[in-house]
């Protein structure tokens, strides 16, 4: 007659469904792998908390020169607030009159104008010169010198350089003149050949700095994938519509926010160039605010129409890049 089993016999002839079903009593379990857990879940935080205070002062800074700024112009967008230092609670009093104000649609309209005919044409232009710069091989520093050199001068100067090149009796109409197609009021002609005429010189004062931009992005791609589409044949349409420009989208939307935004914000190149004429053609929003802030010295409603601009151009940034994520989804 066979003697009973001990528990720990019991415990090791058990079924492995009757072992696994019983429960767990603290103090029995796998006290290692707990504590392990635990140190890894204080490490985090310790690395978050290290991180964030090395961010604070950056943060800090941002918040005192950026947020600080916008909350308090809001605030006085709210106001009337003159030079003598008297203000005056308006409420939404500024934003009803800026929307009823005809000047201002005209300067909305003006500014859009603007933008369509010049975020386009500095893509266009900085992302050739940086395709062509990616293909030398040869003095393709000296190059990239040369062209960025416009970026680095003043838009007085740039405007008033081409206020003389686009004058009555300046060089480009006295060429015009010498093959027949007489004189072209560049500057004091319609709406359109104004603005056309501006954005092209904000594009040839600022089109370096995307150049750059798209060049760093062309050179980070991996030379593998284009090697290959070379391999199978394809044409250089083919690998730049299928490999270069989707591999480029994080820096053509990076690219296209940035001009957006320095689009709506002209003003140098207006001032000096039109002064927001002919009959306000070349009126912007930023004109707008100069006018309504320096020359009327109505600081309230001036506050109000850079709190619009603010907020159109927050806007546009955010449908910029739900159209480029929508994109590279499909």
């Amino acid at each position: 007659m066979s003697a009973p089993p001990t528990p720990a016999t019991a415990t090791a002839t058990a079924p492995p469904s009757r072992i696994l079903s019983r429960p767990f009593r603290a103090g029995t379990g796998p006290g290692p792998s707990t504590d392990h857990a635990t140190a890894r879940r204080r490490r985090r935080r310790r690395e978050a908390a290290a991180g964030i205070l090395f961010v604070l002062p950056t943060l800090a800074i941002f918040g005192l020169f950026k947020f600080l700024p916008i909350a308090g112009a809001a605030a006085m967008s709210l106001t009337r607030y003159g030079l003598d230092g008297e203000i005056t609670w308006q409420g939404a009093g500024n934003y009803t009159r800026l929307f009823a104000d005809p000047y201002f649609w005209k300067s909305l309209g003006a500014t859009g104008a603007y933008v369509l005919l010049f975020v386009p044409l500095i893509i266009v232009i900085a992302l050739t010169g940086a395709l062509l710069l990616n293909r030398l091989v040869r003095f393709s520093g000296t190059f990239r010198s040369l062209l960025f050199v416009p970026y680095l001068s003043s838009f007085v100067m740039a405007g008033i350089i081409w206020s003389w090149i686009f004058a009555s009796d300046g060089p480009l109409n006295t060429a015009l003149h010498a093959v027949g197609a007489g004189p072209v009021p560049f500057l004091t002609g319609d709406q359109w050949l104004v603005l056309g005429a501006l954005a092209l010189v904000s594009v040839w004062k600022g089109f370096g700095y995307s150049m750059l931009v798209f060049l760093a992005g062309l050179k980070s791609q991996p030379a593998e994938v284009h090697e290959a589409a070379r391999i199978d044949g394809a044409s250089n349409w083919q690998a730049f519509r299928h490999i270069t420009l989707p591999l480029l989208k994080p820096v053509l939307f990076f690219v296209l926010v940035i001009e957006t935004i320095v689009g709506f914000q002209v003003f140098d190149t207006v001032y000096v160039m039109t002064g927001g004429g002919p009959n306000r053609a070349s009126l912007t929003l930023l004109y707008f605010l100069y006018d309504e802030g320096f020359k009327f010295l109505d600081f309230g409603y001036a506050t109000a129409v850079g709190m619009v601009l603010v907020a159109i151009v927050l806007v546009l940034s955010l449908i910029q890049r739900r159209f480029m994520e929508g994109k590279d989804a499909s």
